[in-house]
């Protein structure tokens, strides 16, 4: 299983509305990935340890597939469409990618 991240970096006064990015974005590449999916999820940054301290991450987009070629087949026909909708949630860019091998879950 692997799971594909995006992170998006925490800026003061950035804009991210986590409302759409929570309800319209995510839902949205949920739907065009179809049954290679296997899960998502969304994180919140909060702080980076220490009280009032800001988070490293603003938020941070997980979606779970059981390989990388799942994941390449399933993302590449919709990359325009989704890439297009980032404007409607932050004016930061694209994240950061991260994929990653899930070795041990619990």
């Amino acid at each position: 299983m692997i799971k594909v991240s995006i992170l998006y970096p925490y800026r003061e006064n950035g804009r991210f509305d986590t409302e759409y990015y929570c309800t319209h974005h995510m839902p949205l590449a949920a739907k065009l990935f179809g049954s290679a999916l296997k899960g998502w999820s969304v994180d919140i940054g909060v702080n980076a340890g220490p009280p009032g301290s800001p988070p490293p991450y603003v938020a941070v987009g997980h979606f779970l597939f059981e390989t990388m070629d799942a994941f390449y087949a399933a993302f590449q026909p919709h990359a325009d469409t989704l890439l297009d909708d980032i404007p409607n949630y932050t004016d930061g860019g694209n994240g950061r990618i991260l994929i990653s091998e899930i070795k041990v879950s619990v």
